[in-house]
């Protein structure tokens, strides 16, 4: 399951940046690859593959809100995957567990370990490393990768919260809603911003970038399917290990994602950026390590 997990979270980046190289328009690319799940997620249920919800207008209102952070934290990846290299990207999305600490002491008043906090040194400083040497840098790929990081943690919190609540979802029915709800939420945002851009000419656009319509269409179709798929994994592979180990497959993953993108697109590497990137990703393995240690209780 973790190969299955790895596999099609590489196959989704490269489909996903060759689709948004050629069709830079990142909205409309994101209602089609929530579009796509939609359909998976209503096959899985009518073939009975999972139990479908019976969902409650209580628990309607406490998904939206993390519906919401889900729609936003993905247009934002994908924003920032159009800008910048696949690699860069996803170096960015190392600062995510410093993002988990800071809105878990904000919302759910958790206060980190000492060994926690002193693991988010590293990330962060890898991270800024990697900034200052990245060959594609630019503001709009950087602000919006760190957007989406403090999106996707706040979709984390509040799914949390609402994961105690009585009337709690499992996780892949959790995950399956909110993906329907993302979508209907976008398909309007998309055809208001960028309803017009599937039109001959954009579409000649994409065919200028080496991509036909029809494989503009395939590729787009594939990272659907892998989009939703490898979250679907990684939902399946949580209900039967721990989370500290989920969130150290985590970490490897995305060593394997960066490292298989910088060789498909044949991503121009830095010594310096290499080595930025790499200290911030040693600094999310040790975070998944420092959650393992308990606090002492005291003696009363």
């Amino acid at each position: 399951m973790f190969g299955v997990w790895y596999l099609l979270n590489i196959y989704y980046n490269i489909f996903n940046k060759q689709v948004l190289k050629a069709f830079p328009f990142p909205t409309t690319v994101t209602a089609f690859q929530l579009g796509c799940g939609t359909v998976i997620v209503s096959l899985m249920w009518a073939l009975n593959f999972h139990p479908r919800p019976k969902i409650k207008r209580s628990q309607l209102s406490a998904i939206l809100p993390l519906a919401i952070a889900h729609t936003m934290g993905n247009i934002l990846t994908n924003v920032s995957l159009g800008r910048v290299a696949v690699s860069f990207t996803h170096t960015i999305k190392a600062m995510e567990p410093f993002f988990t600490v800071l809105l878990s002491f904000l919302f759910l008043a958790e206060r980190p370990s000492f060994w926690v906090v002193l693991s988010l040194v590293p990330v962060v400083g890898g991270v800024a490393l990697a900034s200052f040497t990245e060959a594609s840098f630019n503001w709009i790929g950087f602000s919006s990768a760190m957007a989406s990081n403090l999106t996707n943690q706040s979709r984390n919190i509040f799914s949390k919260k609402f994961m105690v609540h009585k009337e709690a979802l499992d996780n892949i029915n959790l995950f399956s809603v909110i993906t329907i709800i993302s979508f209907i939420l976008l398909v309007p945002t998309a055809l208001v911003l960028e309803g017009t851009k599937l039109s001959p000419s954009y579409l000649q656009l994409a065919a200028n970038q080496g991509l036909n319509v029809r494989e503009l269409f395939t590729r787009l179709l594939l990272s659907g399917i892998c989009f939703h798929s490898y979250q679907q994994v990684s939902y399946s592979i949580l209900q039967v290990i721990s989370p500290v180990t989920h969130a150290v497959g985590n970490s490897l993953k995305r060593v394997v994602v960066i490292v298989s993108s910088v060789i498909f697109f044949q991503t121009a590497v830095s010594p310096l950026n290499a080595l930025g990137t790499a200290i911030a990703l040693v600094g999310v393995f040790l975070y998944s390590r420092a959650k393992r240690i308990k606090p002492k209780l005291k003696a009363v």
